[in-house]
């Protein structure tokens, strides 16, 4: 089975732009192919999860991935899928997230030497000339092809409109597909299904300009059975980075997604073979959370690791199974300052809660419970007597979220 069979069968692929060629390409040759990342964030996201799981697919057929990081591209921002132009980057910024990302893909893909390069396109898209780059490059593209492109339709059509400094977006991506076929000749770019207009003006650029193949592949992005992109909690978006979303926080999200969307992610975000994936999401009624439980053990594993992973399944048991280890539920530490302040102001602080209007509503809805009481009350106040003469006490936010607060 090719590498390509491998995408079709889990779900990946998406559109390619020479079926026929790429088929007998991946199965007869070894390619460079390419991904990138911008950094507009100080970690990666579960939206990016997809894309690091083709790297990883494509590396293990034997293909060499180049990580292709946006130092370049991120100081502009793509502009595919958003109403508005993106928040201006600052180098600093930009650089210290390229960091950040480096440590985070090392965990899916071997970076090491002649297995993977990492690239940044700062590296030649800020030392470009304008004039020379619009010569060789602008030269090539058809404004009336670019505004038929999907990312710039929905710009077009909205009150922000689209600016020119976006608009030269597609250009500089177009560019570093050109660039790493020149350097490293890399043959293919692969990508999220809304980047297809910017993949295909590479694909393009190099045809024309080279007379060279060139080819692109997207894969599908992560959504639910309902057409919604997965990855967004009350609290935010779902981060690979443990600071910002704990190994429990991340187990228990797949832990708790709907029925309908067990096959999908086992196949999408896990190594589990395809056999035992459709005998795990074939299962009915109670049965299905045996296979959230693979799910949520396996990708917690692939992003932190086997100890969190274990860490995570065991504090999710002892709360939810009857368990009586709770050594590993999720711990914040409240110190003897901090008792006497509002219980909503303590758990804000503590990033139980994203916000201080979230822990208002939650508490309004009878969603937030101390020990075995429900809070009631937005001015509770957390003090000595809230323990009941002992050192933790566990929070219960919503159904399915649980907290130990230990007295320091």
């Amino acid at each position: 089975m090719s590498v390509l069979d491998v995408l079709q069968e889990r779900g990946f692929l998406k559109q390619l732009s020479h079926e026929e060629e790429i088929r007998n390409l991946l199965e007869k040759e070894k390619i460079t192919f390419y991904i990138g990342f911008d950094p507009t964030a100080d970690s990666l996201h579960i939206g990016h999860f997809i894309a690091l799981m083709v790297m990883a697919h494509m590396q293990r057929a034997g293909h060499r991935p180049i990580v292709l990081l946006g130092g370049g591209t991120g100081m502009i921002g793509d502009p595919s899928g958003k109403n508005e132009m993106r928040k201006m980057l600052t180098p600093e910024f930009i650089n210290h997230n390229i960091e950040c990302f480096k440590k985070q893909i090392g965990k899916f893909i071997d970076l090491s030497e002649g297995k993977a390069i990492v690239a940044n396109n700062a590296d030649w898209l800020l030392n470009l000339n304008y004039v020379d780059m619009l010569r060789s490059v602008a030269v090539h593209f058809s404004v009336n092809r670019m505004l038929a492109a999907e990312c710039f339709k929905q710009r077009l059509a909205s009150e922000n409109g689209l600016s020119f400094f976006e608009f030269n977006y597609m250009l500089m991506q177009a560019y570093d597909f050109y660039y790493l076929h020149k350097k490293y000749n890399c043959i293919m770019e692969l990508g999220g299904d809304d980047q297809w207009s910017n993949m295909i003006a590479g694909v393009e650029l190099i045809r024309r300009k080279d007379r060279e193949p060139a080819y692109c592949m997207t894969n599908a992005l992560l959504t639910n059975s309902e057409g919604q992109k997965m990855g967004k909690t009350v609290g935010g978006a779902v981060w690979l980075d443990p600071k910002k979303t704990t190994p429990y926080d991340f187990y228990q999200y797949w832990r708790n997604i709907a029925d309908a969307d067990v096959k999908k992610c086992l196949s999408l975000l896990t190594f589990v073979p395809m056999d035992e994936v459709n005998r795990l999401s074939a299962l009915e009624g109670a049965e299905i959370n045996q296979a959230k439980i693979v799910l949520a053990y396996e990708v917690t594993k692939l992003v932190h690791g086997q100890e969190e992973a274990d860490k995570a399944k065991a504090a999710a048991e002892a709360l939810f199974s009857g368990g009586n280890d709770m050594s590993n539920v999720p711990t914040v530490e409240i110190t003897e300052t901090q008792l006497g302040k509002k219980l909503i102001d303590v758990l804000t602080e503590a990033k139980i809660f994203a916000t201080k209007s979230e822990g208002r509503r939650l508490i309004q809805q009878n969603g937030l419970s101390l020990g075995e009481d429900k809070v009631t009350d937005i001015e509770t106040l957390l003090n000595v007597d809230s323990f009941k003469g002992a050192k933790d006490i566990l929070v219960r936010k919503g159904k399915k979220k649980y907290y130990k607060l230990v007295l320091k």
